[in-house]
This record gives C-alpha cells, sequence and structure tokens, in this order.
C-alpha cells in the first residue's frame, strides 16, 4: 500500500483551547493505489474508532461530504473514497478500465482491502448504492450497518427522471447518447440535480456543483459518464439480488431521504421495510442531494441511528460538540 499525500491530521480548535467539546477533527487528504487505480479519498478521525465508509453518488465526488465529515469523525473513523471517474481518483490510461458498476465495486473492493477495512458501516447514495451493495453482497461480514441517503435498491424507488435514461438502455444508439450529453452532462442539468425539490434553490452553495461541471468537462470524461449510464441498468437487474441480501443478512439500516428527489422517490426509501422490517425510514423536506440542506439532521440521526445498533463511538459516548 502506498500513500503518496497527506496533510497531518489536526483539531481545528475554539476559543477555549484544549477543551474536547470544541475540538473539530480535520479532514485529511490521501491517495492510495487499488486495482490499479490511485484512489483519492478523504479521512478524519482516530484509527482505533469504528469505520463508516462514505460512497458517494453521480456526478459528484467525495467532497458531497465536506460537511458530514468532520460532523462524525469526534466519533468515529470516516473515510470517503473518489469512484473511478470523479473527483480526484486518477485511472492510468493503459489500465483500459471498464466503466462498469461491477468494475467500480472491484475496485472499491480493493480500496477497503488496501486501507486493511475488515468491518464497516457504510453510507450509500445514488451511485455509490449499487456500489455499496456489491461490496456487502461479496463480504456480508464486514458490514456493520447501512445509511442509505437517497441510495436506490427497488424498482419503484425510480422516478421520473430516468424517463431519458431508460429510453437509452432500450434503445442503446448514438442519437439517445447524444441527448443525454445535451440535457444531463451540462451545468444546467447539473445545477437542476442540486437545486430541484429545494425551497430555497439559493441555499445550495454553488462551488458544489461548479465543482462537478468543472470535473464533467475533462477531456473523455462524459464518455465514462455515458457508459456508466447505459450500465446502470445492471443495478436495475441486480435489486432482486440486493433485496435477497437484505432478507438474508438483515443489516441495520437508515433509510433517510430527499422526499422531494425526482430520481429516487419516497417509495424506494419505503421499500426497504419489505425486507428489513426493523429499517428505520426518515424523510426531509429537500431533494436530491439532502447533504447540502440537511447535514445536521443526517448527522444526528446516523449517531442516534449507529449508536441505537451497537455502533458506539470509540470512547463509548458521543463526544462531538452540538
Amino acid at each position: 500500500m502506498s500513500d503518496a499525500t497527506s496533510r497531518t491530521t489536526m483539531k481545528r480548535a475554539t476559543p477555549g483551547q484544549g477543551d474536547a467539546r470544541f475540538s473539530v477533527p480535520l479532514t485529511s487528504i490521501h491517495r492510495v493505489e487499488a486495482d490499479g487505480v490511485q484512489v483519492f479519498y478523504r479521512a478524519a478521525g482516530e484509527t482505533d474508532a469504528p469505520v463508516i465508509l462514505l460512497l458517494h453518488g453521480f456526478p459528484t465526488s467525495s467532497f458531497m461530504f465536506r460537511e458530514l465529515i468532520p460532523r462524525l469523525a469526534n466519533d468515529y473513523r470516516v473515510i470517503a473514497p473518489d469512484l473511478p471517474g470523479f473527483g480526484f481518483t486518477e485511472v492510468p490510461a493503459e489500465q483500459n478500465y471498464s466503466y462498469s458498476f461491477d468494475r467500480l465495486a472491484l475496485t472499491i473492493d480493493a480500496f477497503t482491502q488496501a486501507l486493511k477495512l475488515d468491518r464497516y458501516a457504510i453510507y450509500v447514495f445514488d451511485y455509490g448504492a449499487p456500489t455499496g451493495f456489491r461490496l456487502a453482497m461479496a463480504h456480508p461480514e464486514r458490514i456493520t450497518a447501512i445509511v442509505s441517503q437517497n441510495g436506490n435498491a427497488y424498482e419503484e424507488g425510480l422516478g421520473d427522471a430516468w424517463g431519458s435514461i431508460r429510453k437509452y438502455w432500450a434503445t442503446p444508439t448514438s442519437e439517445n447518447r447524444g441527448i443525454l450529453r445535451q440535457t444531463i452532462l451540462t451545468a444546467g442539468g447539473t445545477r437542476w440535480q442540486y437545486t430541484d425539490g429545494v425551497a430555497n434553490p439559493e441555499s445550495v452553495p454553488p462551488e458544489s456543483y461548479t465543482l462537478d461541471t468543472a470535473l464533467l468537462e475533462r477531456p473523455g470524461n462524459k464518455e465514462i459518464q455515458l457508459d456508466l449510464f447505459l450500465d446502470y441498468a445492471s443495478n436495475v437487474k441486480l435489486y432482486p439480488k440486493f433485496q435477497e441480501y437484505f432478507r438474508k443478512s438483515k443489516p441495520p439500516l437508515l433509510a433517510i431521504w430527499g422526499k422531494n428527489d425526482p430520481f429516487f422517490v419516497p417509495a424506494g426509501a419505503e421499500a426497504f421495510r419489505k425486507d428489513l422490517p426493523s429499517a428505520k425510514v426518515q424523510f426531509l423536506e429537500t431533494g436530491h442531494f439532502a447533504l447540502e440542506t440537511h447535514v445536521v439532521e443526517i448527522a444526528s440521526a446516523m449517531k442516534e441511528f449507529l449508536q441505537a445498533n451497537g455502533i458506539a463511538s470509540r470512547s463509548g459516548e458521543s463526544r462531538l460538540a452540538r
């Protein structure tokens, strides 16, 4: 394992230096080779604390967790990688990498092995869900809990916004591919994903969708995204397998959902209870990127859920000041 770059993990203190109630862990950045890929990731928290693996979705990166990580890191070891094709993870051209969800899951599996993570909870969002659920099926013994934030595993959870992508699945022509390139893979399309369903769209920090747009514009990246759009159909085919995993392994699950999400609608959150009757379901008055508007509520719900399921902080009690 090689860890090329890192900032020393420090504590940012507010008045009352030395008072742990006011110390906030600094998120550090790293790279590690896994599956022939230089995986960029953010990390915070003590190395002996219970692990939470944060898996982002389209079209973002680990940057989406910038406000969540420090809210969890006094209690947990929090790790958030950038998936291949996203953020600052680098895939060498000579790898001839196949951009499919099977391959994303294999790379993240290799990433967890490189970091020697043998037990962890997963937070899955959007693309992070089919990636994380594949990981869970392959290694059910490693999963301590699942937090699904608009991370779907049921047909009834697919909203009307999938219409043009479903058409591409059925008829993967260059014309249908071009329609997606000109609608979803644009600055306006990205901003819409962040702001649709949000009561006050201007409350969404513009650096979020602006960074995503800049990274989407890198040479060749839109073709990667179009390949993943097409392969998303493989996730839908796997939904019965994901559901079988839920029934068999019975992981504790919190579905916390932006209820105005046009892609993954509330029925997808409620559906978890079909296979996990004890699943906790919570709705938030926001859209797809719920962390942009409701990070405080999500962090609080996560800590309550994890501790209720025996995944306590390293010290056995929450040490992060509210």
